[in-house]
């Protein structure tokens, strides 16, 4: 699997929310539009003031990208116009794996073995993101064989499209590695987790190392609950000591789950679109 270097500014990975009265969590979407403007629909009959909203990665990935989007960022227009005053940083989009490889791709002139990687991310998901944006695999394969120069070229084509997608390229840049209410409060993360490592130095734990989530159960970091979005095991809902998924499988024929939490991590209510 590929590895990360962090560029972001250390304070623009994770937001505090710890301000909120309550959070919906949003698990992964994969491409899944409909239902996600379902479960907008029963989420925005329910909020309420003080509430916050929280994705918790994997928008993109399979299903309709480009309409997934349109309706994230549709719903988030809505949550900020809702009184009191909403900032934009009231609504979280986490990096899920989908958007981590999109990011990945874009960068893939700078990659060793660059026709690996393309094929290695393709098996993963990668293919509905990449011709939401007019890209084809063969496409990247030739530029590859080509070489650099062929391989910045074909990417600068797939940058050009997001961009050109009103608010696609600002959301990818607003994607944060995770968020959290405070000490003895709720972590939200993607689907990965290293107790063994402390929050600032999880780097691709976040994405990859889905496996040792399950050792956070009996504690990590003073945190009263955690809770991700995205189980690439394909276990649906579970509840194991602290720790909480909320995947119910969308994009792979199950439902699309929300989970609304208290910051304590009392959890208030649960919704499946």
């Amino acid at each position: 699997m590929p590895t990360t270097s962090p560029t972001e500014p250390a304070t623009e990975r994770f937001i505090d929310l710890s301000r909120a009265r309550r959070i919906w969590a949003i698990a992964a979407v994969h491409g899944a539009a409909d239902r996600l403007a379902e479960l907008h629909d029963a989420i925005g009959a329910r909020f309420e003031s003080g509430d916050r909203v929280v994705y918790l990665g994997d928008l993109m990935g399979g299903g309709d990208v480009r309409a997934t989007l349109t309706e994230a960022l549709r719903f988030r227009r809505l949550v900020l116009a809702q009184p009191p005053l909403y900032l934009p940083e009231d609504v979280v989009y986490l990096r899920g794996r989908q958007e981590e490889m999109w990011h990945k791709l874009l960068q893939i002139h700078f990659a060793p073995k660059p026709k690996e990687l393309l094929r290695w991310m393709l098996g993963r998901g990668v293919e509905a993101t990449l011709r939401a944006y007019g890209g084809d695999p063969e496409q990247g394969f030739a530029a590859a064989n080509e070489g650099m120069l062929a391989l910045t070229r074909w990417t600068g084509r797939l940058k050009a499209a997001m961009q050109a997608a009103p608010g696609h390229q600002v959301w990818f840049s607003s994607l944060r590695r995770y968020a959290h209410t405070g000490p003895g409060g709720v972590l939200f993360v993607h689907a990965g987790l290293d107790p063994a490592r402390p929050l600032a130095d999880q780097r691709d734990a976040f994405w990859w190392e889905s496996g040792t989530f399950s050792r956070a159960a009996a504690g990590y970091n003073g945190f009263a609950r955690i809770v991700r979005g995205h189980d690439p095991d394909g276990g649906g809902w579970s509840e194991d000591g602290i720790t909480l998924t909320i995947d119910g499988g969308c994009g792979r024929d199950g439902p699309l789950i929300a989970a609304c939490l208290a910051p304590d991590g009392v959890l208030l209510d649960r919704l499946e679109a």
